[in-house]
């Protein structure tokens, strides 16, 4: 055998011999040697030129990143999460609002909540190596290089979707080889520390998806998934993926939305379900999908599931979107200046710095993910929104001329607007708002932005509550309701009036005062403690502009009642809140707490906080006198308080400012505060301009928050309408006083029944002096005022058995504002039976004489001229004069005359003296009747008289008087004249 082998290789080895010795053989053998040197000299110059190449290459790449600089993996890490997350908010309970204003939504999400269907749809449509490449994928970029370099038509492109990441979230979008040279370096370097899930996760969250159903822009994957299908991302299906994964290519070609929100028509939505066919068939091609999920999903029909309800926070909720921005903006504004070792005061004091700081808050808040959670509970907000749109009665919209945002006169239309609030009273959480009737109208917020003059709801908080404070008063002490005139350098005379002009309840107790809302005897009582800082109560109650303004609300007494003092309902709610809690106020706050992107908490509201404003047996007395302007007939809110559905112990105060320009009622109880405001939007327009077409502003207001406490009501019957009821604490007692000066009851007050007991606070003051106002007199009435009787005032005049006051009592009580004396008791008051010890300044001659008149029986005669004038005598004449009655000025001028007789009439004075004559009238005497003549041949019964009516008051004559002087002289009056019964005087 071996044998054999080397014969083969023997006879082999001739063979070669025989043919390379041969001539042909050698030519060839030249040949081939000649190629052979060629191809390796040819293989020498590409290998030379390929490094050449390589290296101008090499050379030209490292010249285009040369500017890069070296990031450090932590600072890429940081770029690429950089991106912007939209902060949402939600209600109470972590209800749900929506998201905040921001030119891009997003919502992080991680990737193991993302469907696995849309994994892979975008790895199969975008990056089909992702899993192997360690960044790039050379062939597409050669591919991709040699398009450009070749201008071709198809434009594949070569990103793997760690470039687009770079891309996206460190680098720009610019077009040029210099930002693609820097992209393949950064996307190589990512890969070197960051995972294919952290990679693949990032870019999901950070990849454009065009708009969403409400119109928009959006990003990440999570937002894709909600905004386009109302699903999360890891409840994709398949059909649903790819069209999501197909949009990045063209976001806004192949998104189903318009920039309203609007579904696109047919043909324009085909290009996005064309483009979601092309990710299937990558899908099937890369066989992340069978050919039978392939089938099922092309047959889908994609286009029922496009959401079409989406509605902005913005559009839904406007108030509260704007509202929660701006209070989130401001708290960020702290938390980023103390995160810098600013002190968060400092920023008030600082403007420059203030202002940074709002416009990186600002950014903060739009784009960082925070989750911001209110207070605000959305069934109540939802049922007084709803109510207050439901009111018919608010009044005329009025137009006037305005400037639009070009500059352009146009006519703005001005609704009657509603400000209100409602509190709980133990945190000052804000449960509910109604901003206003329409916010495209006025983007304002009445509720919260909007400071308006607060009205008589001052009385309390400025003077009722500082004079129980300072021991001026307790709840039932007597105050003064007469008018005064306060001169004031340089300007008109103040001559205040109350509401009804003509009203002057004289003596009347506090709680009365406030519950009927008497402008009169709060200005006398703010006078009585201007000097010692009423308004300091306000400012600790939170009212901004008090704080502005303490000097200027100290100064006028006009603050009394409002004037100058300014807040939004927010602050007023907020101030009266505080009467729930013992007088500690807290401020009213709208946000609980905001988290940031990870769940930390960067703000959680501090409830304990507050400060001490009022006592709290102040606090509670001023509730109690309150519960009067409820519960009481003349109670201003009694009428709000009897169209609630529901019974609570309600307390609280009205307020309208000068002109009806504005409206105001507060209401609580011991759980909940709620303010109400009206008013238009500008101070130049009243809200009583139409009293014959509608309502009067005070019945409007108290019927809208009885509305709008019944909505709240509706959806927390336990909370709203609580049978709870406010507590007096230790330190508030009962006290007996006297009700005509609020000292300790006397003998002689108790004589007069004029004892009567209320609350008072014990550690500052209870009536312990004994009062000693009271003196017998006797009154006569002047231009229907009382006045102490002269020895000389005629006594028919003069009632006497009443008590009277003492001049040192009408002069503590009319204080240094002054007024008539004689207003203290008015005959229609409580006190009718109690008399001023006010004197008639008389002018000491007689009074001037009347003009009288007669119709049919009743003589009428003209006022005196006279301003002392008690009383008016009729006379009848002829014959001698006789006196027939005489008249208080107080009853009218008419009298019932008793029959034929010639009369006059004569004024009286207080001294006595009597005006001259006036005009004499007369009523005839019926004429006899002739007799009638007798019938022939018959005689008159012999017993029957002549029977001609003579009038009986000629039957008897009366006693003659000596007529009055026709020169005024005083005449001495019969001697016990009976004053004739009010009315006819017949």
């Amino acid at each position: 055998m071996l044998e054999k082998i080397r014969d083969g290789l023997r006879k082999t080895e001739e063979t070669y011999n025989r043919w390379t010795s041969a001539k042909w053989a050698k030519r060839l053998s030249i040949t081939s040697g000649v190629l052979w040197n060629l191809a390796i000299l040819l293989a020498i110059i590409f290998v030379v030129g390929g490094v050449f190449a390589a290296s101008v290459g090499a050379g030209y790449f490292a010249s285009l990143v040369d500017e890069e600089k070296l990031r450090t993996p932590d600072e890429m890490r940081g770029e690429i999460y950089s991106y912007a997350e939209t902060s949402e908010m939600f209600f109470d309970n972590e209800v749900y609002i929506g998201k905040l204003r921001t030119d891009l939504e997003r919502k992080e999400t991680k990737l193991d909540k993302v469907s696995k269907f849309a994994i892979d749809a975008v790895l199969a449509t975008e990056d089909e190596y992702f899993l192997e490449h360690d960044g790039i994928v050379p062939k597409a970029i050669f591919r991709g290089l040699f398009q450009d370099v070749s201008n071709s038509d198809s434009q594949t492109g070569g990103s793997t979707l760690t470039q687009q990441l770079i891309k996206n979230q460190i680098l720009t979008n610019e077009v040029s080889y210099e930002r693609k040279a820097k992209e393949i370096l950064l996307a190589m370097r990512l890969e070197k520390f960051m995972s294919k899930d952290e990679i693949l996760e990032a870019y999901l969250n950070i990849i454009p998806y065009g708009r969403n159903s409400s119109g928009a822009n959006i990003a990440g994957i999570e937002t894709a998934a909600n905004g386009l299908f109302n699903v999360s991302a890891s409840d994709l299906n398949l059909p649903q993926a790819a069209f999501i994964a197909g949009i990045p290519k063209a976001p806004f070609r192949y998104t189903p939305y318009t920039s309203t929100g609007d579904p696109k028509d047919d043909e324009a939505l085909q290009y996005g379900i064309d483009r979601m066919k092309t990710v299937l068939f990558r899908m099937k091609e890369t066989e992340y999908i069978t050919q039978k999920e392939y089938d099922e999903a092309i047959a889908y029909d994609i286009k029922k599931d496009f959401r079409l309800d989406e509605q902005r926070s913005y559009e839904k909720y406007p108030h509260i979107t704007v509202e929660l921005e701006k209070r989130a903006s401001r708290i960020i504004m702290d938390v980023l200046a103390e995160q810098n070792g600013i002190d968060p005061a400092t920023l008030e004091e600082n403007d420059k710095l203030y202002e940074e700081y709002a416009i990186l808050a600002d950014r903060a808040v739009r784009s960082n993910g925070y989750r911001i959670y209110s207070t605000i509970n959305k069934e109540m907000f939802d049922a007084q929104k709803k109510a207050a749109a439901s009111y018919e009665s608010y009044g005329a919209t009025l137009t006037a001329p305005a400037l639009n945002a070009e500059g352009e006169e146009i006519q703005k239309q001005y609704p009657v607007q509603i400000g209100s609030m409602t509190v709980e009273n133990s945190t000052g959480k804000i449960l509910s708002f109604v901003g206003g009737r329409d916010f495209e109208i006025e983007k304002l917020n009445h509720a919260t932005q909007a400071f308006r003059s607060i009205g008589s709801t001052a009385k309390p908080l400025l003077v009722y509550g500082p004079a129980i404070e300072l021991g001026k008063i307790g709840a039932g002490s007597p105050v003064v309701d007469v008018k005064f005139t306060q001169n004031i350098p340089g300007q008109k005379p103040y001559k205040p009036s109350n509401f009804v002009p003509t009203s002057e309840q004289g003596i009347m107790p506090a709680r009365n005062a406030l519950a009927e809302s008497q402008n009169l005897p709060a200005l006398r009582l703010y006078s009585q403690i201007q000097n010692q800082d009423p308004s300091s109560y306000m400012r600790k109650a939170g009212l901004t502009r008090v704080i502005e303004n303490k000097e200027k609300v100290n100064a006028f007494l006009t603050s009394a009642l409002g004037g100058g003092v300014e807040a939004s309902v927010e602050q007023l709610t907020s101030a009266y809140s505080m009467f729930a809690t013992n007088g500690k106020h807290k401020d009213a706050y709208m946000i609980q707490r905001i988290e940031d992107a990870d769940g930390n908490i960067v703000f959680e509201q501090n409830t304990e906080d507050g400060e001490q404003v009022f006592s709290p047996q102040t606090s509670y007395i001023l509730t109690d006198m309150m519960r009067d302007v409820f519960k009481t007939e003349r109670g201003t809110g009694n009428r709000a308080n009897s169209l609630l559905k529901f019974s609570s112990d309600f307390a609280g105060k009205t307020g309208t400012t000068q002109d009806a320009k504005d409206v105001w009622i507060v209401g609580l109880n011991p759980n909940v505060t709620m303010s109400v405001w009206l008013g238009y939007g500008t101070e130049k327009f009243q809200l009583n301009d139409r009293p014959n077409s509608e309502l009067q502003p005070s019945v409007r207001v108290n019927q809208l928050w009885a509305r709008l406490m019944n909505a709240a009501y509706d959806t927390n019957p336990e909370l709203i309408g609580t049978k709870e009821t406010f507590k007096a604490p230790e330190g508030v007692v009962t006290r007996s006083f006297c009700s005509i000066s609020g000292l300790a009851p006397g003998g002689a007050c108790s004589g007069a029944g004029l004892v009567k007991a209320d609350l008072f606070n014990a550690n500052v003051m209870v009536p312990t002096k004994a009062d000693d106002s009271l003196t017998s007199g006797s009154y006569t009435t002047v231009n229907g005022s009382r006045y102490l009787a002269l020895d000389s005032t005629p006594r028919e005049f003069v009632s006497s058995g009443g008590a009277g006051v003492s001049k040192a009592y009408i002069d503590r009580m009319l204080g240094k504002l002054g007024g008539d004396a004689s207003k203290l008791f008015p005959g229609n008051s409580r006190f009718s039976n109690i008399v001023s010890g006010s004197t008639l300044n008389h002018d000491g001659v007689a009074p001037a004489g009347v003009q009288a008149s007669l119709n049919g029986r009743t003589l009428t005669w003209s006022n005196s001229a006279s301003n002392d004038v008690v009383g008016y005598r009729i006379y009848r004449s002829g014959g001698g004069n006789s006196l027939l009655a005489s008249i208080s000025e107080s009853r009218g001028n008419s009298y019932t005359l008793p029959g034929p007789g010639s009369y006059f009439v004569v004024a009286v004075d207080i001294t006595g003296q009597q005006s001259p004559l006036s005009n004499t009238v007369g009523i005839e005497a019926p004429k006899p009747a002739a007799p009638a003549k007798p019938e022939e041949n018959t005689a008159p019964p012999a017993d029957e008289e002549d029977e001609t009516e003579t009038p009986p008051e000629e039957e008897e004559e009366e006693e003659e008087t000596t007529p009055p002087p026709a020169n005024g002289g005083t005449t001495p009056p019969p001697a016990e004249p009976t004053e004739p019964e009010e009315g006819d005087g017949e």
